[in-house]
């Protein structure tokens, strides 16, 4: 854990910068959940997150019934259109606590470092 540094976590998965990385990555986030690690600018964090949104919102009619929230019956897309994550109910709540958590984190470090700038 060295090499990292963590933004946020859960027990689903850790979002962090790498300490150590191309220049073309250095603003990129890793998200790591499940056996999946995704690299992504925060635009892409923004829009995954927005995915998420719309996956819980125009698929979830019986978030009551225990066996809809235990099957991976619902697709999210990723910020890359050629990937779609088969997840569970619990599982998009999950990873939408991951990255909402992130990009909180993310912009309350921005606005403390542009206040200690001042």
């Amino acid at each position: 854990m060295e090499d990292i540094n963590t933004i946020y976590y859960n027990n689903f998965g850790i979002a962090f910068h790498w300490k150590r990385c191309a220049v073309k990555d250095f603003k990129k986030v890793q998200l790591i959940f499940r056996d999946t690690g995704l690299l992504l600018t925060p635009n892409e964090l923004v829009e995954f997150s927005k995915n998420i949104d719309w996956s819980l919102n125009n698929n979830c009619s019986c978030v009551d019934c225990m066996e809809y929230k235990a099957r991976r019956s619902l697709l999210v897309e990723a910020p890359n259109p050629q990937i779609t994550f088969a997840m569970s109910y619990t599982e998009i709540k999950e990873i939408q606590d991951l990255v909402k958590g992130t990009l909180f984190q993310m912009g309350l470090n921005k606005l403390l470092n542009d206040h200690m700038i001042k």
